[in-house]
Formats: structure tokens, C-alpha cells, sequence
């Protein structure tokens, strides 16, 4: 149905990483580090570890903080940050990677300033859409939760208006608002990526599908129906999120076996069981 991808978030970008997802059959890797490791990428080593492997590096998640860094929402923090992910993209372009995963703000954002916050990330954007497209790549804003910007199909598109070359990152887990389902039927064929996790309909939770509500057999049909030839992407840790319990952390081999079950319209295996009780902010 799909081909599976992989976030590297919570991973260690190493030989070791390309050589396990190859050998559990994970073909694509979204590259995406904690803040501090951005500076410490080889970008080089990458692109010979997917050649040497076979994973193709299928897109890349730009920096999102700390929140008082970067901001691209933010007049007094957006032109240093639209210069400093510029940079990311010049240098991760120079090794093919033509996908950029960008969230369109920080939180939290009070009601009385959202409207000059969507403003502001609009101007970034578009600037960071056109550079991007001297590079031979887009940019895909992803939906967020909570009181961030994107938190709803309306705002999403609102944001991707603002140049014709901009695109959606959907992901599944940070819908508190409405069914992932509507917001795929309206986004439709702007959606050019996904991340793939489950969560309560609390908070975003990053659970492997299966640990949460989603349905989704409804949600890959309706992937199905707009087109969607993308990766399904995992944007999972290995390790157990503290929402969670599960017997033991995930491996490229979960990940597969998951994706698979899905694909089969079976119930995928669980691991786990969540913690009760869970709230907004947990």
C-alpha cells in the first residue's frame, strides 16, 4: 500500500540506524534532531550512509526551538530564524533532501495576538518557500496542537496561502480540534508528507498506532482518496513516553510489523497500555 519511513527523532544518527531500518525494511528516513544537534549533523556521512543502506533520506524536520530562539511567528525572532533555517536547507538540499517539515510557531499563543502571530508566519513562510524553491525544494507546514498556529485545517490552509509552492505535513496525533480524518478530505493533495502516531484525542501523545483512538483504516482510505504517494511516516521514539507504559522499547522491526497490520486492515500488536488520567498539557 505504502512504503514505511522513519523519523529519526529520539535516535542516534549513526551507521548502525541506516543498517537497522534496511534490514527491517524501513525505506525512508525523515531526518530530524533535538535542537542542540542540529550544528553536529554530517551531512556528507548522510548522504553516503542512504546511498550505502538504500534508505532514502525522504525529508527533513527543521529546527523548532528553544521557543525564545526560534520563532519564525514572532516579529522580533523571525528574520534570524527564517536566516537560520536557510542555512539548514542550503546545506540539506546540497545532498538531495527536497522535503522540509517547518512548524509555523511556538507556543503559547494568547488569543488577542494570534491574528499578528498567523500574519508574521505567513511573511516567513513565504520567504522560506521561495528559497527553498531555488533549492529544487518545498516547504510543508505541519499542523500542531494545542494553542499553536496550524492547530486546524482553516489555519493550515491559511498559512500554506501564503506562497503557491507551500505544502502540508500531516500529522496524525496533533488534531485536538477535529477528526484527522476531515482535516486529510479537506486538506487533500496539498498533504505531501505525514507523521504517523496515535494518541488519546487528549493530547498529542506520539504512541505507536493502535495505543491511541484513531481509526485508522478510515484514515489511510482517505489518504487513498486524495491521492496521497507519499511514505508512511512514523514520527515514533524508541524509548517508552512517559504517558505510557509499555514491556520493553520499540525497534525498526515494531515499526514494520505495525505498518504491515495496518496495510493488512488488522489490528496492529500492542505493547502497551496508557496511563489514566491523562491531561491537556501531560
Amino acid at each position: 500500500m505504502y512504503r514505511t519511513g522513519l523519523s529519526t527523532c529520539g535516535k542516534i544518527i549513526n551507521e548502525e540506524l541506516f543498517a537497522n531500518y534496511r534490514k527491517a525494511g524501513i525505506d525512508f528516513m525523515e531526518i530530524s534532531v533535538s535542537a542542540e544537534k542540529y550544528a553536529l549533523l554530517d551531512y556528507a556521512e548522510m548522504a553516503a550512509l542512504s546511498e550505502k543502506y538504500g534508505v532514502g533520506l525522504w525529508s527533513f524536520h527543521l529546527p523548532f526551538g528553544p521557543f525564545d530562539v526560534i520563532d519564525i511567528s514572532k516579529k522580533e525572532l523571525a528574520k534570524k530564524s527564517v536566516a537560520h533555517l536557510l542555512e539548514i536547507i542550503k546545506k540539506a538540499a546540497d545532498i538531495g533532501i527536497d522535503k522540509f517539515v517547518i512548524h509555523p510557531s511556538a507556543e503559547p499563543i494568547c488569543e488577542n495576538e494570534r491574528g499578528e502571530r498567523l500574519r508574521c508566519s505567513c511573511e516567513s513562510l513565504a520567504k522560506l518557500a521561495e528559497a527553498a524553491k531555488k533549492e529544487g525544494a518545498v516547504i510543508a507546514v505541519e499542523d500542531l496542537p494545542r494553542t499553536c498556529l496550524g492547530n486546524c485545517c482553516a489555519e493550515i490552509l491559511e498559512l500554506v496561502s501564503a506562497h503557491e509552492d507551500l505544502r502540508i505535513c500531516f500529522d496524525t496525533n496533533h488534531l485536538l480540534f477535529e477528526d484527522p480524518v476531515d482535516f486529510v478530505k479537506r486538506a487533500g493533495e496539498k498533504i505531501i508528507t505525514v507523521h504517523v502516531s496515535d494518541f488519546d484525542f487528549v493530547n498529542e501523545r506520539h504512541w505507536l498506532p493502535g495505543e491511541g483512538k484513531i481509526d485508522w483504516q478510515a484514515l489511510i482510505r482517505t489518504l487513498e482518496s486524495i491521492n496521497y504517494n507519499g511514505p508512511w511516516l512514523y514520527e515514533v521514539e524508541f524509548g517508552c513516553p512517559r504517558t505510557i507504559l509499555r514491556e520493553r522499547a520499540l525497534t525498526c522491526e515494531d515499526i514494520v510489523k505495525n505498518a504491515s497490520a495496518i496495510f493488512a486492515n488488522e489490528k496492529p500488536p500492542v505493547l502497551s497500555s496508557p496511563k489514566p488520567g491523562l491531561g491537556w498539557w501531560e
